[in-house]
């Protein structure tokens, strides 16, 4: 069972998160009018869905682009990884980056940084574009 699909738009991502293959994804840009009506629902779904399964939880994160308050947001989804982590639950979390965009490669590095979690780098050609559907 697919628990959430939201097509992409002009101004929001591409998400899926199904609980049954345990994959969260995000990809294409994020720069909703109001962000927080975009990813509260997402975020405070992340403990409902993936909490019980004995599956690692792999994250795919491949943005080409998000403004300042989906940054914050973002930071709150992998704070939410963050504590489902720390309840033994197995967190995979890739962050794909444009190999000439070394701003996004710098923003995963201080999301990890700052909420000590290990994020696998993935350099790619391009991202942005739905490939784990």
């Amino acid at each position: 069972m697919l628990d959430v699909l939201i097509q992409p738009t002009r101004t929001t991502p591409y998400v899926k998160m199904d609980s049954e293959e345990s994959i969260i994804v995000f990809t294409g840009r994020s720069s909703p009018e109001n962000s927080l009506e975009f990813y509260h629902p997402l975020i405070q779904n992340i403990p409902k869905l993936f909490s019980q399964s004995s599956e690692p939880l792999t994250v795919e994160m491949s943005l080409s682009y998000f403004n300042t308050s989906s940054s914050k947001c973002l930071f709150d989804l992998f704070k939410t990884l963050k504590v489902l982590s720390k309840s033994g639950k197995e967190v995979v979390i890739n962050w794909h980056y444009d190999e000439d965009d070394e701003d996004m490669l710098e923003t995963g590095e201080d999301y990890s940084d700052l909420l000590d979690l290990e994020f696998n780098f993935i350099e790619e050609d391009e991202v942005g574009h739905v490939s784990f559907a």
